[in-house]
């Protein structure tokens, strides 16, 4: 089998993995992965706290999750299952 060089390793984004992760799926014959509501969030939670710093409410960004995403949730649920710093997987590459 032909080696190929490696590419340079700067990451890669959060579309980019979900696509791929998507598209393997499909291969596979699976449906979609889907997460709980707890983990959802633990995993938006850095882009929740920047946008409170920002002055954003839960309200708000739940507002911006169902208009653009489509997904459905409310401030409570933000609140709710809202990860704290200390609770976060590592942050990504910047």
């Amino acid at each position: 089998m032909e080696q190929r060089p490696m590419a340079h390793d700067d990451g890669f984004t959060a579309d980019q993995t979900a696509s791929a992760t998507t598209a393997l799926r499909a291969a596979l014959g699976l449906p979609a992965q889907r997460f709980p509501t707890e983990t959802f969030v633990g995993m938006i939670s850095d882009e929740i706290e920047a946008l409170r710093t920002a002055g954003k409410t839960d309200d708000d960004i739940a507002s911006i999750l169902r208009d653009r995403c489509a997904i459905e949730i409310d401030a409570g649920m933000l609140e709710r299952y809202y990860a704290p710093p200390n609770e976060r997987r590592p942050p990504p590459i910047e």
